[in-house]
């Protein structure tokens, strides 16, 4: 678990960097071995083992390969996992994005970088709408509402950077998004009546998307999973396969980077779903809300 992407000197500690890392010393310590043995495998050094369990460093595919047969790690599927997992870190390290702009949203940065070379996002909101498919009005709204910001002027490159985010929603190559919401954030009054009829209205508009699945969560649903906090699952192959789960929270954003960690939030996210309304549903009751605006 992390706060966002570290820097040390010429190195970047990367969230899938510590992901990669984290599957491969674990994949050490089952076998019971320790650096040098890694390192003498790889004829490098101790220094680069440990940076590379780390994350700190990228990996090279002829290293991954290395490393499993001195771990004897023989399933395909583990070795393919490890080497799409290494390509998507090494994408990320090279990838120099449009958010590079907004140095002054550093929080903001790392998961944009992902989420651009990410094949699908599953997120869970109890109480605002998805920065995907929000209006700039209602995400000004937000930014002022939230009243955390230091200087005034960050504001408005934050609006920016979010009606940035939303061209992945279409393109060449469009991101998948499955978003739940609970029924409070349609009804929430963010930036005032004008600004929510206009925000349902984007909403309605996003679910006409054949990359976009929508579903509410009803009053009626009672107590549910999703309650304590919202979270977002950024996905970089087939849902399950390469996942890290992301939290932004009152006071700091979080990564969780482990496979036992979005293999616990994709089961969350799958038991608030069954209890959703499925999208034509949501998108109706999404219409009922806008005309009582």
């Amino acid at each position: 678990m992390t706060a966002n992407r570290t820097d040390r000197g010429t190195s970047v500690s990367t969230v899938l960097g510590r992901r990669l890392g984290g599957e491969l010393l674990k994949l050490r310590e089952e076998r019971g071995l320790k650096q040098p043995h890694a390192a003498e495998a790889l004829t490098s050094s101790v220094a680069k083992v440990a940076k590379m369990e780390r994350g700190w460093v990228p990996v090279r595919d002829p290293d991954i390969r290395a490393l499993c047969h001195l771990y004897d790690v023989q399933e395909p599927g583990i070795i393919d996992r490890l080497l799409k997992l290494a390509k998507a870190d090494r994408e990320r390290r090279k990838a120099r994005g449009w958010w590079n702009q907004y140095p002054e949203l550093p929080d903001m940065v790392e998961y944009v970088a992902l989420e651009d070379i990410a094949t699908s996002v599953r997120t869970w909101q109890f109480s605002l709408v998805p920065g995907l498919f929000q209006t700039a009005e209602y995400a000004r709204a937000l930014a002022v509402g939230n009243g955390v910001w230091e200087d005034p002027g960050q504001i408005e490159p934050f609006v920016e950077s979010r009606m940035a985010r939303q061209a992945r929603l279409t393109g060449e190559r469009p991101l998948h998004v499955w978003a739940v919401l609970h029924e409070a954030a349609l009804h929430q009054l963010v930036g005032g009546r004008d600004v929510m009829r206009e925000q349902l209205e984007r909403l309605l508009e996003t679910t006409q998307l054949p990359n976009v699945r929508l579903q509410v969560v009803p009053y009626s649903a009672g107590a549910h999973p999703g309650m304590s906090s919202a979270f977002t699952i950024v996905s970089f192959a087939d849902p399950g396969a390469l996942d890290v789960v992301y939290m932004d929270t009152a006071s700091s954003t979080l990564w969780l980077e482990s496979e036992s960690d979005a293999t616990h939030h994709s089961g969350i996210f799958d038991r608030i779903a069954r209890l959703s309304l499925a999208q034509r549903d949501a998108t109706n009751l999404i219409e009922r809300v806008r005309r009582e605006m």
